[in-house]
């Protein structure tokens, strides 16, 4: 029957090991998030350049039936994604809703022409590549104008790229973060066993031997200590997807399987370096550091 003192110090290291999962857990978790957001980054880039709508505005006196013909004409031109026709009434609405049910007083006849609104390819969002597009939009004799904002998708461009490299950042550094962390614990873990290891040391045993239940309590924990922060991330995206249906178009059942195995590989290759260095560290201590430590 084991003694009350070997009960204590079983519930202390039970104690100690259920902490040290949570807190990797944790530090997992947000490599995850980072991890995900980065595999997603060129998904994320492509929806919102495909959301993006330029306006092909028809003359005065085009009919609908012709500019239904125009908009069955645009499904060739290289570069469009899809195309939504706007009847002149549709314009009306619009802009009654912009600028008042009484903004038509001013005029005798409507001012509002048929359009179609345009949805390129995300390949296709550039300024070099609008300007093809604009050309290619305005060869028919019943175009007025193309509108697009130029500002819009240079700044688009600019903000995305920026993003993936501030992403990219961020995973670096909680990779960084976590190993410090990671290590820090893991060292408190095993130097709280430094004794033992010194007597292992005493009776001949190799360092590869003192290493090797370190290094295998430590898969096991690094194991779970993934698994957990992968269900807290799942977890997550599925109360977020009852909010944002719409942001959930974007994301890939293969970008969450990678990113599930960079948490599960990352919690098991952390663990495993870091008891790895704090072990032969301690092995190399003779009586007198260990006590000093």
């Amino acid at each position: 029957m084991p003694s009350p003192n070997n009960r204590l110090i079983r519930r202390r290291l039970a104690g100690a090991w259920v902490s040290t999962v949570i807190s990797i857990s944790l530090v997992l978790l947000l490599v995850g998030v980072a991890s995900l957001l980065l595999l997603n980054a060129r998904s994320v880039s492509d929806y919102f350049k495909e959301n993006m709508q330029v306006s092909v505005l028809l003359k005065q006196d085009v009919t609908e039936e012709q500019g239904l013909a125009y908009q069955s004409s645009l499904e060739g031109v290289p570069g469009i994604r899809s195309t939504t026709f706007i009847s002149r009434e549709q314009g009306v609405e619009e802009m009654a809703r912009m600028l008042g049910s009484d903004f038509l007083d001013v005029f005798a006849t409507a001012p509002v022409p048929i359009s179609v609104d345009v949805n390129l390819e995300a390949a296709y969002v550039t300024p070099d590549s609008l300007e093809v597009v604009r050309a290619a939009l305005s060869a028919s004799p019943l175009v007025d104008e193309v509108v697009y904002q130029t500002s819009l998708v240079e700044a688009l461009n600019q903000n995305l790229e920026k993003i993936g490299l501030v992403l990219g950042v961020l995973i670096a550094l909680l990779l960084f973060i976590s190993f410090v962390l990671i290590s820090n614990m893991v060292r408190l873990n095993v130097f709280a066993r430094r004794f033992t290891i010194h007597t292992m040391q005493l009776v001949g045993a190799t360092r590869g031997f003192i290493r090797a239940p370190f290094i295998a309590q430590s898969a096991v924990q690094g194991l779970f200590a993934a698994l957990v922060a992968i269900a807290m991330l799942l977890g997550g995206l599925f109360i977020l997807r009852k909010e944002f249906v719409q942001m959930f178009e974007i994301f890939q059942l293969r970008t969450l399987l990678i990113t599930m195995g960079i948490v599960l590989v990352s919690g098991v290759v952390i663990c495993v370096v870091s008891t790895w260095i704090v072990v032969g560290r301690l092995v190399r201590y003779d009586r007198d550091q260990l006590y000093a430590a």
